[in-house]
């Protein structure tokens, strides 16, 4: 028998999507809520995150310790994530401890106790988060880079939220959110690995049935803008981010772009990495990335760097860049062509990568993809297509971030000014 996706859509509203692997012993399951940063008011930033942190720490039923001890009683896992839009609840099992992790999921989301004790226990170990990524240059500097590119608007905030903005958070900020945003209609329940489609849908009616069955609700729009973000600090590199707008889920060239930023920063055969490091030795790390987004996208390079080489760093790349915009070979667009592929098929090896893959299609498409339009879409690039994309990507206006030891980097007005020659 084949791998089978079936989907069902609850009279409540829900969603459930299962995709049955029978030749694995084990299933993932999880919540995928249409609820990140960007549905978040100035006001209440970081209350996604906060949010997703408190959902293991209590329900009416269980303990936060509960909890935990009743996943690994059994060998399973469970975590979150929240990203900027939408936030996910899941865990991995064996395939007969299905009904548990689905029991647990749906306690979680529907039943937070939000004890007064916990909330304040995880605002701490939400800061202490909060300072290690303050004391992460290589991790801060992608908040630096995506609130200077959409500045003063959710998209641009950060995930985490803001110490202040943490300390004052309130139990009923956190309820409140949670009661408008994780909704039926908002809310996908994905499930893969060796499971039956009807069993996941009578264990999504049971434990999802305090769900409110309100309507869905929809992100802030997001306007690009770029600038430029500089800080100089005492480090031993400078970190460097340097993006342009980019492409959407639904956009015609958001395949084009995704072989672009494969063969020009995806990999140790890529243009970036032969060149930056290999040729010249200045990084030890560098590689380009696509963000996409429902209405629009960020695409970026980054790079560290010691004070020293961080005067060549920027205009090597901008020079990579231009080339890529009059010339792309066919062997190189190839090789990245394989590369998507390959990511793509191996991550179809994993209940966890097919379970989320399911839910994220649901919710920005509206309907599940198949393996072979994917494949068939990425085959379809060509060599035009990716020149083409390079050259809308970047003539547009540019964002740049940069922390470290960073007078040496050239400042926003010149790298534009170069990119338009």
């Amino acid at each position: 028998m084949t791998d089978q996706i079936n989907v069902t859509r609850l009279p409540s509203g829900l969603t459930v999507v299962t995709e049955r692997m029978e030749r694995v012993e084990t299933v993932s399951f999880g919540a995928y809520v249409a609820a990140g940063t960007c549905n978040e008011h100035a006001e209440e930033n970081g209350v996604s995150h906060f949010l997703e942190h408190m959902a293991f720490k209590g329900t009416d039923s269980r303990t936060a310790a509960g909890i935990a001890e009743e996943i690994e009683n059994v060998g399973g896992h469970i975590n979150a994530y929240t990203a900027r839009e939408h936030t996910a609840y899941y865990v991995k099992l064996l395939k007969e401890d299905l009904a548990l992790g689905a029991d647990i999921i749906g306690d979680i989301l529907t039943h937070s106790s939000f004890a007064p004790d916990e909330v304040e226990r995880e605002r701490g170990v939400i800061l202490q988060e909060i300072g290690q990524a303050n004391d992460t240059p290589d991790d801060i500097i992608f908040d630096h880079f995506q609130e200077t590119a959409f500045p003063e608007q959710p998209m641009g905030r950060p995930t985490l939220g803001t110490e202040p903005l943490i300390q004052d958070m309130s139990r009923e900020t956190l309820m409140r959110y949670m009661r408008t945003h994780y909704t039926t209609a908002n809310t996908v329940i994905a499930a893969a690995g060796n499971l039956h489609h009807a069993d996941v849908v009578a264990l999504a009616e049971r434990h999802f049935r305090d769900l409110p069955a309100l309507d869905s609700s929809t992100g802030f729009d997001s306007r690009y803008l770029g600038g430029e973000f500089r800080k100089e600090k005492e480090l031993d590199q400078a970190h460097v981010v340097l993006g342009f707008p980019s492409v959407g889920y639904g956009d015609p060239d958001y395949y084009p772009v995704l072989l672009l930023s494969t063969l020009l920063g995806g990999g140790m055969s890529s243009r970036l990495f032969q060149e930056i490091r290999e040729k010249r030795g200045l990084v030890y790390s560098v590689y380009s990335f696509n963000a996409p987004f429902r209405d629009g996208g960020l695409f970026g390079i980054y790079a560290g760097t010691g004070e020293d080489q961080a005067d060549e760093l920027i205009p090597v790349t901008l020079e990579e860049l231009r080339k890529v915009q009059g010339h792309v070979g066919q062997d190189e667009l190839n090789r990245a062509r394989a590369q998507l592929k390959s990511s793509l098929l191996m991550s179809l090896e994993s209940t966890g990568s097919r379970c989320e893959q399911l839910a994220r299609q649901l919710q920005v498409f509206g309907r599940l993809i198949p393996t072979a339009e994917t494949v068939e879409r990425i085959n379809a690039v060509t060599i035009a297509d990716v020149r083409r994309v390079a050259t809308r990507l970047f003539r547009g206006k540019p964002t740049l971030a940069s922390l470290g030891p960073v007078r040496n980097i050239p400042g926003i007005a010149a790298i534009a000014e170069a990119l338009a020659a």
